[in-house]
């Protein structure tokens, strides 16, 4: 330890690092917090309940660290300290010398206490124990122990020695202390830790519900097809993955267990509702990579459908725009660039184009409300100069010369265009605006700090801005008045924004003006 790691805050109150951590659980979670542990230094124990299982867990442990040694990315020096740390315990009692220990095992309640009441008898006072779940309650787990103050939440995610996101939950009853060595600890590690409060989903699971939820809505109402969503997702949306492909590699099973997991611990709350399309996916065993077939096949030989693409169109000579696009006003100047003469008339935001034709971005309405009016709405862009791809929306009275117009034009873009049924949201637009008004919520009921939600969701699940900065991004006030549109629309209160989301509405308001 260098003499600057012996004087910072977190070297006073991580574990330090000659102290053994125990990790109990040797799955593929529980191998990755030993290796995690291992590297920073600690001696390590492993244990499992399961005859043999630690030693081959610690036999799994040392053939990674052996491929980072070939990989260059470990010295073998290194390497053979980590080993010589590194040890399978036979017995429970083996763990009496622990600092720390981290428990990893099946996301059963009464297994969990049953294990944390014997762990109690075994260890030290001082020494910090930890669950690593990620969809029970820490508060309920530490409730059958006589001393819950020094019990904390370290839900690391998987694969936990290459993911750097540590959520550390503090139940009812967690002391200051034991929060903030857990901390410290993780950051010691080499990890971001975030802190939060027990709550169904603590951060990431809690958060991310409208990812998936609003895909397969749109999905479930005939919008689009999951391989056209997810390529709007991706290309349009600036998401790493789409919600069906992502969930196809999660399993759907587990996907689908924790959203009705939230959905329950809320007591039904209807924002986080489960999709009933997901729950019969599940019933058929279509749960994705592991069975060879989810939302896509992915058996050998199998091919993924292609997103619907609008062919060629030729672009209009010329568009109006009306007053200010908001979060869309980035496209003046690319419609400029790509040669399209831009005419500048006072309104409310939209595009006006020759065939009168009328393109809004997505604000919660339906292009079928507005009669004889030609308007299609667009999706909302992470950043319209670099998207790929540009959804359009429309009814089936919007006129063919429109339609080709407005996909003409988003094609002189550079943008590949896929036209999707008269939902309302589309389905960048009305994803970012739950992703947000959850977020504001989970903030504003003391769960974390705006900080450490955006840190999660970018880290937690690589989301190409945290939902509080998309929030700053896109607008509170026009996220408050699409969410607002839709609970018109859907008035069974999944919609209905959040209050905070509304007075960071009208607090937005009252600078502008």
């Amino acid at each position: 330890m260098t003499d600057t790691e012996a004087t910072t805050p977190a070297a006073r109150s991580a574990v330090p690092r000659g102290s053994t951590v125990a990790v109990v659980g040797t799955g593929t979670m529980g191998q990755g917090i030993a290796q995690v542990a291992l590297v920073a230094g600690h001696p390590v124990l492993l244990y499992d309940a399961a005859p043999g299982r630690a030693e081959a867990a610690a036999t799994a442990v040392l053939d990674r660290l052996d491929r980072l040694v070939a990989k260059g990315r470990l010295a073998q020096d290194e390497r053979d300290s980590a080993a010589s740390r590194l040890r399978p315990a036979a017995v429970l009692d083996e763990l009496a010398d622990a600092a720390l220990v981290v428990e990893a095992i099946v996301e059963r309640l009464d297994v969990k206490q049953e294990l944390f009441a014997a762990l109690e008898k075994t260890v030290a006072e001082d020494c910090l124990l930890a669950t690593n779940t990620s969809s029970l309650s820490v508060t309920a787990i530490a409730g059958a122990l006589r001393h819950p103050g020094r019990f904390v939440g370290m839900h690391f995610f998987n694969p936990a020695p290459l993911l750097p996101l540590v959520e550390i939950v503090s139940g009812f009853a967690t002391d200051e202390a034991a929060a903030t060595r857990a901390y410290d600890t993780a950051d010691a590690w080499g990890k971001t830790p975030v802190r939060c409060a027990d709550t169904p989903g603590f951060i990431v699971n809690r958060v991310a519900r409208p990812f998936y939820a609003e895909a397969f809505r749109v999905h479930e109402e005939r919008g689009a097809d999951p391989a056209t969503i997810d390529a709007v997702l991706r290309e349009c949306g600036g998401f790493r993955m789409g919600a069906f492909e992502l969930t196809d590699l999660i399993g759907q099973d587990v996907n689908e267990a924790v959203t009705r997991s939230v959905w329950e611990s809320f007591f039904q709350d209807p924002k986080f509702t489960p999709s009933l399309a997901q729950r019969r996916l599940v019933e058929s065993g279509r749960l994705g990579r592991k069975t060879g077939h989810g939302w896509f096949p992915h058996g050998e030989g199998d091919e993924r459908p292609g997103p619907h693409t609008a062919p060629p169109a030729d672009p209009p000579a010329h568009v109006t725009v009306r007053g200010d696009l908001g979060p869309a006003e980035p496209l003046v100047e690319l419609i400029e660039q790509a040669g399209i003469e831009v005419r500048r008339r006072t309104g409310d935001g939209w595009i006006d184009l020759p065939s009168d034709g009328r393109l809004c971005l997505a604000d919660g309405e339906t292009s079928a409300e507005y009669g004889d009016d030609q308007i299609i709405y667009f999706d909302l862009a992470l950043d319209y100069a670099s998207a790929r791809r540009v959804a359009l929306s429309t009814c089936d009275t919007t006129a063919p010369e429109a339609l080709s117009e407005a996909v003409g034009l988003f094609q002189a873009l550079g943008k590949q265009v896929s036209v999707i049924g008269d939902v309302p949201g589309m389905i960048v637009a009305r994803t970012v605006a739950m992703l947000v008004d959850v977020a504001v919520d989970a903030v504003d009921r003391g769960v974390a700090t705006a900080e450490d939600v955006d840190t999660s969701m970018r880290l937690g699940v690589n989301y190409p801005l945290g939902p509080l900065a998309w929030g700053e991004k896109v607008g509170y006030a026009r996220v408050a008045g699409l969410l607002e549109e839709m609970h018109k629309r859907y008035p069974t209160g999944r919609y209905a924004p959040a209050l905070g989301t509304v007075r960071r509405g009208y607090a937005e308001d009252a600078r502008i003006d």
